[in-house]
């Protein structure tokens, strides 16, 4: 994971803006199943993960960024700040999406410490423990967040409605 400084900006990009969407389209299915409340935690996390990315991009553009192919940024979930599915249900509640983006917050945090402590370049050790902070601070605000979240009753998950087999 020794990145030079192009590989290593534009793998953030990548990062951030899959993350990006990838909210987008849990809050999507959130609100196919009217479940509002929790739409609105990953809408807000979706716009989170878009500053983040827009800052990382402005800090980039003296760079001449190297044009990743898929298959260099795509990662297994869950890694990084891409969550995979599980514990994805469509009557979770806002505390498990603040749970759920929190576990992606320490991954991503994970992600650009290690790449500090790898890299031989200078500017992306420097930049890899910034952006690291900065995923902490988020990771503290989440904490805040979540401790003023209502905790789910026990039988949050039991469906009103549930499919009928024919």
């Amino acid at each position: 994971m020794n990145y030079p400084l192009p590989d290593f900006l534009a793998i953030s990009i990548a990062l951030e803006r899959e993350t990006e969407e990838r909210y987008l389209e849990l809050a999507d299915m959130m609100e196919a199943h009217l479940n509002l409340e929790t739409a609105k935690v990953f809408r807000d996390m979706a716009r989170f993960s878009k500053m983040h990315g827009d800052e990382i991009t402005e800090r980039a553009k003296h760079v001449q960024l190297r044009k990743l192919k898929s298959w260099e940024f795509r990662w297994r979930p869950p890694a990084h700040e891409v969550g995979d599915d599980e514990g994805i249900h469509y009557l979770m509640t806002p505390y498990h999406a603040l749970k759920y983006a929190r576990e992606n917050e320490v991954r991503g945090m994970n992600f650009y410490r290690m790449a500090a402590e790898k890299s031989q370049d200078e500017e992306v050790r420097r930049l890899g423990n910034e952006f690291a902070a900065e995923e902490k601070e988020h990771v503290e605000a989440l904490d805040r967040w979540i401790e003023k979240t209502p905790r789910p009753s026990a039988t949050w998950a039991e469906d009103p409605d549930p499919i009928q087999s024919v």
